[in-house]
């Protein structure tokens, strides 16, 4: 009888299973991703499908092709009702069937319709307005760093809590207002769900962002001592463990998700119980294809990049990503902002930028020299 007290990890040993039919699986993993994060999830499946039936994998290649399909069926259609999302049960039937086509087995399975826009879990995305109420209601200046984070980055929550103090560092300490945020499949080291699908891009912070993270870190140093580059940018609080231990342990996806929510809660949000990380994704999209700050549109193609989408055909390849500071000019240039007036001051100084642009000149000491002259002070 195959045990359901062991987790998905004892199928493997880092990419070798001592089970053949799943080795197959992984040769086609890693062919296809090579994710950690897909290879997790895909025999968590496997796994709760062997208890279910009772056997191991080795032995449900023995059975017979209708009666695999029969069992795969009934499994799937458990999870065919208003307690679990179709998207799911339909998710169940793509990893099992994948597992047995590594095997050499086609299983003719039924799946499960999705009506257009389906969703099973009710959503709300905050204004730009209830996002800062957030912001102010986080508790912590930890937690409001990272409610302003994924809010003017867009990133996932799983690259959120990847982000080492290393991948900012450079930027602060130059104190750039705008704080350039990488993101690559190296990240998948520290948490197997970081970069989706391997894309490397680069996002921005916001000013509000950069101001809160600087807060946040040097509390944090008066509390914990140095940070280390390789150290977590936003660090555990779980408070069962030691101090040394909080400072090099990464946030999980439960953690953010409650912070998210219980700031969404005292903010006065009223579907707050539908806020989540992914909620505030969907927030800095919308900003993006909104009207920037001196009445312009940001390219689309630009949108994309900084969503960490590829851009279709051949259009990636082409987009030049290399520009970095064009690209920093191109963020200032999206309406964060939580007052007009701030607005205002931010297009005077994108256009001193620019009037001042090749000639050598900095901006700031000549509007200094001119509030001199004119005797504004």
């Amino acid at each position: 009888m195959f045990s359901s007290k062991f987790g998905w990890d004892f199928l493997v040993d880092g990419w070798v299973s001592p089970y053949s039919s799943v080795n197959n699986l992984l040769r086609r993993l890693s062919r296809r991703t090579g994710s950690e994060a897909t290879k997790r999830s895909y025999l968590g499946v496997v796994r709760r499908f062997c208890c279910y039936v009772g056997m191991g994998p080795d032995e449900l290649l023995k059975l017979e092709r209708e009666q695999l399909e029969s069992l795969v069926q009934s499994y799937c259609d458990k999870f065919n009702n208003p307690n679990y999302s179709r998207k799911y049960a339909n998710n169940v039937l793509r990893i099992l069937k994948s597992f047995f086509e590594a095997n050499g087995l086609r299983l003719n399975v039924e799946g499960y319709y999705l009506p257009t826009r389906y969703r099973k879990r009710p959503e709300y995305i905050p204004t730009k307005n209830e996002v800062y109420d957030m912001a102010d209601n986080a508790g912590s200046l930890r937690n409001r760093a990272i409610i302003l984070t994924l809010f003017s980055t867009g990133l996932r929550v799983s690259t959120l809590i990847a982000l080492t103090y290393g991948d900012v560092k450079e930027e602060l300490e130059k104190g750039y207002p705008i704080v350039k945020i990488p993101v690559y499949p190296e990240m998948k080291k520290r948490i197997p769900e970081a970069c989706k699908g391997n894309i490397s891009y680069f996002t921005f912070t916001c000013r509000e962002a950069v101001k809160a993270i600087k807060l946040y870190l040097e509390e944090r140093k008066r509390k914990y001592g140095d940070i280390e580059p390789n150290q977590p940018l936003f660090h555990s609080e779980y408070n069962q463990i030691t101090r040394e231990q909080r400072k090099v342990k990464f946030m999980s996806i439960r953690e953010v998700e409650l912070i998210v929510k219980s700031s969404a809660r005292k903010a006065g949000i009223k579907e707050w119980m539908y806020v989540t990380p992914h909620s505030l994704r969907k927030t800095y999209e919308s900003i993006l294809r909104s009207e920037l700050i001196d009445g312009g549109r940001l390219d689309i193609k630009t949108q994309e990049f900084f969503m960490g989408h590829v851009l279709p055909g051949s259009q990636d390849a082409y987009y030049d990503k290399s520009k970095v500071e064009e690209l920093r000019a191109e963020y200032a240039r999206i309406n964060f902002s939580r007052k007009i007036v701030e607005n205002k001051f931010k297009l005077i100084e994108l256009s001193l930028i620019k009037a001042f642009e090749g000639t050598g000149i900095d901006w700031k000491e000549a509007l200094n020299e001119y509030v001199k002259l004119k005797g504004f002070t």
